[in-house]
């Protein structure tokens, strides 16, 4: 996980051993930085929490692997039960609007188990609708860190783009007052030379 939003990210744009909540002790192991709305500089973070339930998903692989379709469902119930517990853990601790935004993301290190909650039935539904969880496994969670650095990037030549229209007004506002100096200057000269005019009339 560490490796995939380093590599990804870059140091400004990600928290590792993160605390979102001001008065809690309770610390992620990383949180993405997206630009706030407010002009205070303070990130919203996006709370990323690995989980990989070890023993229930050893007993699903080996009993897929004996052919025991009923000791299958029993591991399966049992890694199901354990991803929503994990589920409401993350949710609880690292969901605290307008700090971070409205969901958090577990992510799970294989393939293979990623693939096993995605086959239970309505498990990644209830996980995103009752606790606010989205569930990532490496390609989905990679494919979702490039979606963030393309927009990272787009956010930056905005910022780019309005640093030199900052720029270009404030020489439009020069512009316009040596435009005003010339003008004045102008004007005196034209003075002067009705004047001169009138005292060669006289």
């Amino acid at each position: 996980l560490g490796n995939l939003i380093s590599d990804m990210l870059t140091a400004d744009q990600f928290l590792e051993n993160a605390q979102i909540k001001t008065n809690s002790a309770e610390r992620v192991e990383f949180a993405i930085c997206l630009p706030g709305k407010d002009d205070d500089g303070k990130p919203t973070l996006v709370a990323v929490d690995s989980k990989f339930p070890t023993e229930d998903y050893d007993r699903l692989v080996t009993a897929s692997e004996r052919g025991d379709p009923a000791e299958v469902e029993v591991a399966a119930s049992a890694l199901e039960r354990g991803i929503v517990a994990s589920a409401k853990e993350i949710s609880s601790k690292y969901i605290s609007p307008p700090d971070t935004v409205d969901f958090a993301i577990m992510y799970l290190p294989t393939e293979g188990l990623y693939a096993e909650v995605l086959r239970r039935p309505g498990l990644a539904a209830r996980l995103q609708n009752d606790f606010r969880i989205i569930v990532a496994g490496p390609t989905t969670f990679s494919a979702l860190l490039n979606s963030l650095q393309m927009g990272f990037r787009t956010l930056a030549i905005e910022k780019r783009s309005s640093e030199v229209w900052q720029v270009l007004g404030a020489v439009k506002t020069e512009f316009n007052k040596f435009g005003d100096v010339i003008g004045k200057v102008k004007k005196k000269l034209q003075e002067v030379v009705l004047l001169q005019l009138k005292k060669r009339k006289m």
